[in-house]
């Protein structure tokens, strides 16, 4: 499993735009230009209706676009770094969870973004937030029932279908039951 940064991950993305699409970012940018709206969720709608583009993508693009053509992320590899601030006695759990993910979901990838860290394998199937005291596990799991350990989700920045979550407070929390829910999500985002 790699873990990226977000700088990387978008310049990996940048880098095969052309070969991918068609057209490099500055054709991109300009197609952008010509949409007749800055409004980033228009932009998005309107890159994965008319093009094709996944929403991490489609995201992806119009944050560059917003940031008139240039990379958001090129300068901020220290996205992690920044969710630690306030919750160092945090990193050894998280990295237990990693170590976890790596385990159970080898082609998986750990990306941090600016106030949660993404777990994805092509999607998005989990998310994490760093909190004091705690790390929470966003899973996509649709209508399953909410339950004493899969609660509603409550994290800061994933996607609106990041639906439940499970507060992780000690590494002895990660069996075969979180596995299995992590394998459910996956299942529906793929």
């Amino acid at each position: 499993m790699a873990q990226k940064t977000s700088g990387e991950f978008e310049k990996e993305f940048t880098d095969g735009l052309a070969k991918e699409t068609g057209q490099d970012l500055k054709a991109w940018m300009e197609t952008i230009g010509g949409f007749g709206t800055k409004k980033r969720n228009e932009v998005i709608a309107k890159l994965k209706a008319d093009h094709g583009f996944g929403h991490m993508n489609a995201s992806l693009l119009a944050g560059i676009h917003a940031n008139g053509g240039n990379p958001v992320y090129a300068s901020t590899d220290d996205l992690l770094e920044n969710q630690f601030a306030k919750a160092g006695e945090m990193r050894p759990l998280y990295e237990s969870f990693v170590a976890f993910i790596a385990e159970n979901f080898p082609d998986a990838t750990i990306l941090p973004k600016k106030t949660y860290v993404s777990v994805l394998e092509n999607r998005e199937f989990g998310a994490v937030n760093i909190k004091k005291n705690e790390v929470r596990i966003g899973l996509d799991l649709g209508d399953r029932p909410f339950d004493a350990k899969i609660e509603k989700a409550k994290l800061t920045g994933p996607m609106p279908r990041i639906s439940h979550m499970f507060v992780l407070t000690d590494a002895k929390q990660l069996d075969a039951s979180i596995v299995e829910v992590l394998k459910q999500s996956h299942a529906r985002c793929h």
